[in-house]
């Protein structure tokens, strides 16, 4: 609704006005009022609605009631809902009397024009406009909330072309064939913020919005479009507003997909000598049922990192989803892959990069996950929350770069939350952390890697006289990897302080996702894994097991290559007995975190449980 204009009128001569349909117009009458007035009439031609406001404390009246005690604070209020037929064909007449004159003592006229005029928007695309939601000029979240949404135009619709949609001067994509795009042109924009509307009785303007970027800082990604009459019929005065109608949109901010979500794509790199677990990965997308897609060499150029790379989500409007490709500022091998093979018609591409290009291992997006949806402290968040790696608060250690930092948080339906990552050596939380679906409680399970897990695992087997079972045995491959007793692992002084510190590191990050999740000691499975140190940080002892690859009702876990004990990997037993209740049945062969990369995700929520995948750097064994 806009705000109400206030119009004074005169004994001395008519006034004239021009009116909006459906806006209420104050009449002011008490600039100008006859000696001795004491009660006045107000009546209007067909059309014209008029109303005495007595007071705050009471509702208005109709005017054409009788005459009205001339009092301080009363309001007349005219509103004609027809737009006129010719200029100053309806008017308002008001009479003032008082008890000693049988006759007026005065009249006063004001003649409206009315016009129909408002700023309406589509909100679901349907060629229709919603003028009556809920207070236009607002925008609010949630399923009762209200507001127009706005897609960055990030996709490439034409393939000939080299740049994205967003940052072209053409609009290529309307509701209708492409050729309709040619009529249009840009009358708002950064070099301009205002057009003036040649307006005739009753005709129509359409405009269409393109969104050109994502929320960030310094943009919470509101855009307020603006329609404004003015009175330009004195020639000697700049012009001074009638009526003022506002839209407001929200652009549609980008959204990461968890894990637990069923599959539509995969990506792997083919490198070196992996075409056996290649050709692995795609029996699992075949039985998953998704789309592999496949980097070849040429264009990896031996960076097998693709899910440090780029980061898959999307962006979703009433009329329309599509994904967006997140392009990390690593800018390995790999950094032309996302703009050119995956940016195309209904695939978006989005990055961020810092100015003076400096990143650390922490700007991988191995180290950008999302939960599933959680409630925490009363709060829902029903797409998850994002969670990256950083330092603790107040020290001065790695964090994600500030540029992409900035653009995670002005997103806001996955508030970031940022966990302690910088005592490993990359600094991923995939290196600690994962979710698997599940067929009860909050519908997945956050797993954990757990030093003390692990060492509680060997202890029990070197009770039952198995300590001088090797890991690492019957590694093959162009990787020489020394092999190491359980009975040498649990007297190594040194390996057992690292991850006593290790453990602390996790059990930290525990604490806090816990508290920023909501979840509780069942809703978590420990993961048994060894740490080692590399310049003083720390990296996996073996395959990092809680780093793997959720493909629906298919999990492909890294092979641990682990001790050997009547004929199985006691590592491997452990691992199937936490997840076989969640509903594991079958195995498969899987590479050390890398070989695969992002997974395309819709956005409904997750169904199916689990079944594990082994394997190691391309060595395609089965267990």
């Amino acid at each position: 609704m806009s705000l109400q204009r206030i119009v004074r009128v005169s004994l001395e001569h008519p006034t004239s006005a021009v009116c909006v349909a459906g806006v209420e117009t104050l009449v002011d009458i008490y600039g100008s009022v006859p000696e001795g007035t004491e009660t006045f009439e107000v009546y209007g031609t067909p059309g014209v609605d008029i109303y005495i406001s007595p007071s705050v404390e009471r509702s208005r009246e109709r005017a054409d009631t009788g005459r009205w005690h001339f009092d301080e604070g009363l309001e007349i209020i005219v509103v004609m809902n027809s737009p006129s037929n010719d200029i100053n064909d309806s008017h308002v007449q008001i009479s003032y009397h008082s008890s000693h004159e049988p006759r007026p003592l005065a009249y006063a006229v004001l003649y409206l024009t009315c016009v129909d005029i408002s700023l309406d928007c589509d909100l679901n695309c349907e060629g229709r406009q919603d003028g009556n939601f809920v207070d236009k000029r607002q925008w609010v979240w949630g399923p009762s909330g209200h507001g127009a949404i706005l897609l960055v135009n990030c996709d490439r619709d034409d393939l000939s072309c080299d740049v994205r949609d967003n940052s072209d001067q053409h609009v290529r994509c309307l509701e209708g064939p492409e050729d309709s795009c040619k009529a249009y042109r840009c009358v708002l924009g950064q070099d301009k913020v205002s057009y003036e509307v040649r307006r005739f009785h009753g005709d129509e303007e359409r405009f269409f919005v393109e969104g050109l970027c994502f929320p960030d800082a310094g943009f919470p990604g509101l855009l307020s479009f603006h329609v404004t009459l003015l009175d330009d019929s004195n020639e000697d005065f700049s012009q001074s507003p009638i009526f003022t109608d506002t839209v407001v949109f929200r652009v549609a901010p980008w959204i990461m997909t968890p894990s637990t979500q069923p599959p539509l794509e995969v990506y792997v790199c083919r490198v070196g000598n992996n075409t056996c677990f290649v050709e692995a990965v795609a029996e699992l997308a075949q039985k998953a049922g998704c789309k592999l897609t496949i980097c070849p060499q040429a264009e990896n150029r031996n960076d097998r990192w693709i899910q440090d790379e780029m980061e898959l989500g999307y962006v979703e409007a009433p009329h329309k989803t599509f994904p967006v490709v997140f392009d990390s500022p690593r800018n390995g091998e790999l950094q032309d892959f996302p703009y050119k093979r995956i940016l195309g018609p209904d695939f978006g591409y989005v990055t961020r990069e810092p100015r003076d290009r400096s990143v650390s291992g922490l700007d991988s997006f191995g180290n950008l996950e999302v939960s599933p949806p959680v409630v925490a402290n009363g709060k829902e968040y029903p797409l998850g929350r994002i969670l990256i790696g950083g330092n603790l608060p107040g020290s001065s250690g790695r964090r994600v770069t500030q540029v992409v930092r900035n653009f995670l948080h002005a997103q806001k339906v996955q508030p970031p939350l940022e966990l302690f990552v910088d005592w490993l050596a990359v600094g991923h939380v995939d290196e600690f952390l994962s979710f698997v679906p599940a067929p009860d409680g909050k519908g997945f399970r956050m797993l954990l890697a757990s030093p003390s897990t692990c060492f509680k695992l060997f202890q029990e087997k070197r009770k039952w006289g198995h300590g001088r079972a090797l890991l690492f045995e019957g590694v093959i491959g162009d990787r020489r990897v020394k092999t190491i007793s359980i009975n040498q692992v649990l007297s190594n002084d040194n390996l057992i302080s690292f991850n006593k510190f290790v453990q602390s590191c996790i059990d930290w990050n525990r604490e806090v996702l816990k508290r920023e999740l909501g979840l509780a000691e069942r809703d978590i499975i420990d993961i048994p894994q060894l740490f080692k140190p590399e310049k003083k940080k720390a990296v996996a002892f073996f395959p990092d097991l809680v780093n793997l690859l959720v493909l629906g009702k298919h999990l492909g876990i890294p092979k641990p290559f682990g001790p050997i004990i009547n004929g199985r990997c006691c590592l491997e037993e452990k691992v199937r007995s936490l997840l076989e209740p969640l509903g594991p049945s079958s195995l498969g062969p899987h590479t050390r975190p890398g070989g695969t990369g992002p997974v395309s995700r819709p956005s409904p929520p997750p169904s199916g449980l689990l079944v594990p995948l082994v394997g190691w750097e391309g060595v395609a064994g089965l267990v």
